[in-house]
């Protein structure tokens, strides 16, 4: 009998092979489904590189990896845990408690400069990196419902591709205010006016609800950092003030001091995306709403998205309402809460004026008799507690490819709390969605990032490790099967029409 060995590199091809799982999407699709990789420690970015390597942030991990999709192998580029500046107390304690103590997300948002394989060998990161006052416990957080505070820095490091690392940071900005909750921490950059920069999505800390419920909420004031998108430099300029070189000059809302505000009224955009279609550049956010009314957003310069004013589509739904509500009756009545009470939307869109911005889409828009009984036993801390049907985007990709049929010019938006991809086909122009939206990839996980290969044949998405979240999540978390993975789903090819009669 003639024995005949196998290289590792066959065989783990191999096994790769026989673990590619057949996944058939709405309109014909014929895809695979494979694990490229798994038991990361809560993927939060995950970048398709020019070098056609994912490019990967661990969250609770605070590594930066690369990682060979072919086979799943990983370099580690950097490790930041040093730069972690208070305890990982979700590892320690009763198994009740795990969890609790950490800020949502950690390590984040990445992205690779332009001409990262050509002369600028950039990568920009953000990470929480400290707790942010004196005053708080040993877990960030203040007594009475009033916050958890932390700061995040953003940082620039350089690309060593011989030695595989990231090294000579440069910090671009550290003072941005973090929480337990609504942190978003996505980066993206996009051109303006034939330059890139960069684009920084941060949440409004979670103010007015949960533990952060007597938190004041800052999204409409245009001097503070929640609830924004920010716009920095991707190099420093000539500023004499060192402290403002990474900021454009040509903010909006540039004053005496240069502000990296780029526009306002946001609750956790917690996807942004750039793209060119029907010639002219957009930036595309999906932010998730208190109660539904997930919003898909175009992002313009000094414009004002609405939150907490106004909830979704200016629709009137949230009058009498509020962007948030607790059972803590310590808290302002009658929604115990920071958030403003909504006499009127469409009154609050006209106080705003020419700035105001309807989302593109909303998912799932919540009726108001549905409010009525989400807030009322919210109030009455009613043991049934109210669930609502919402999508909770955790990012968003921009499809232009034609290599799969009918989704050129397309938003792919995973999500968390539903476990799958929506796509909305977008106009000519691209500023509206004319399709309703198309669900993929259904899986018991909780899909946190996407990225696409560049010959758009294959669709990757980053799952969840830790089942510990915020808000509604955290009250009906559920056991994920795919932990801490990155899966591939791979284009094979449509299903005729014939077939599929």
């Amino acid at each position: 009998m003639k024995l005949i060995f196998c290289c590792p590199i066959l065989i783990l091809l191999f096994i790769t092979k026989l673990q590619a799982q057949p996944v058939t999407g709405e309109q014909g699709e014929n895809f695979t489904r494979r694990v490229v990789k798994s038991d990361l420690s809560d993927p939060w970015e995950i970048t398709y590189g020019p070098d056609n390597f994912l490019w990967v942030t661990e969250a609770k991990g605070y590594r930066v990896s690369r990682i060979n999709p072919e086979d799943g192998s990983k370099s580690i580029l950097i490790d930041l845990n040093t730069e972690r500046n208070f305890p990982r107390y979700d590892t320690i304690g009763d198994d009740k408690d795990k969890g609790k103590a950490w800020p949502q997300g950690g390590l984040m948002g990445l992205a690779l400069h332009p001409s990262l394989l050509n002369g600028k060998p950039f990568v920009y990161l953000t990470y929480i990196y400290r707790f942010a006052g004196v005053d708080q416990d040993s877990t960030g957080c203040s007594d009475n419902f009033t916050g958890c505070f932390y700061t995040a820095r953003l940082v620039r490091y350089e690309y060593d591709q011989k030695n595989q690392k990231l090294h000579r940071p440069v910090v671009l900005c550290d003072t941005i205010p973090q929480s337990n909750d609504h942190n978003s921490g996505r980066l993206a950059i996009g051109m303006h006016d034939g330059k890139p920069y960069l684009f920084y999505t941060v949440g409004d800390m979670g103010a007015g609800q949960h533990e952060n419920a007597g938190r004041q909420n800052y999204a409409q004031t245009v001097t503070k950092y929640e609830g924004k998108v920010l716009r920095f430099n991707l190099e420093p300029d000539n500023d004499k003030n060192i402290a403002e070189r990474w900021i454009p000059n040509d903010n909006p809302f540039n004053t005496k001091t240069q502000n990296a505000v780029w526009s306002i009224g946001h609750r956790n955009a917690q996807g942004i995306a750039y793209a060119e279609i029907g010639g002219k550049g957009r930036i595309f956010s999906s932010e998730h709403g208190p109660f539904g009314d997930d919003e898909i957003n175009i992002i313009e310069r000094g414009m004002n998205y609405g939150h907490p004013l106004i909830i979704g589509y200016n629709d009137n739904n949230y009058n009498g309402y509020a962007a948030g509500v607790t059972e803590h009756s310590t808290l302002p009545a009658p929604w115990h809460s920071t958030y403003p009470i909504i006499e009127n939307e469409n009154n609050n869109a006209i106080k705003i004026g020419a700035s105001y911005r309807d989302p593109i889409k909303v998912l799932h828009v919540v009726s108001p008799d549905s409010l009525k009984s989400i807030f009322e036993r919210t109030v009455a801390n009613d043991p049934k507690k109210p669930d609502w049907p919402a999508e909770a985007p955790s990012s968003i990709a921009v499809y232009t490819s034609s290599a799969i049929p009918g989704w050129q010019n397309s938003l792919l938006i995973p999500t968390l709390k539903t476990g799958k991809l929506i796509r909305l086909k977008l106009n000519e122009r691209g500023d509206g969605v004319i399709d309703n939206k198309i669900s993929y990839f259904p899986l018991n996980a909780r899909y946190r990032d996407i990225a696409i290969s560049a010959d758009g044949k294959k669709i990757y998405v980053a799952t969840d490790n830790s089942k510990v979240t915020s808000g509604p999540s955290a009250k009906h978390s559920k056991e994920n099967t795919f932990k801490g993975c990155i899966i591939e789903y791979s284009y094979e090819g449509n299903i005729s029409d014939t077939s599929r009669k």
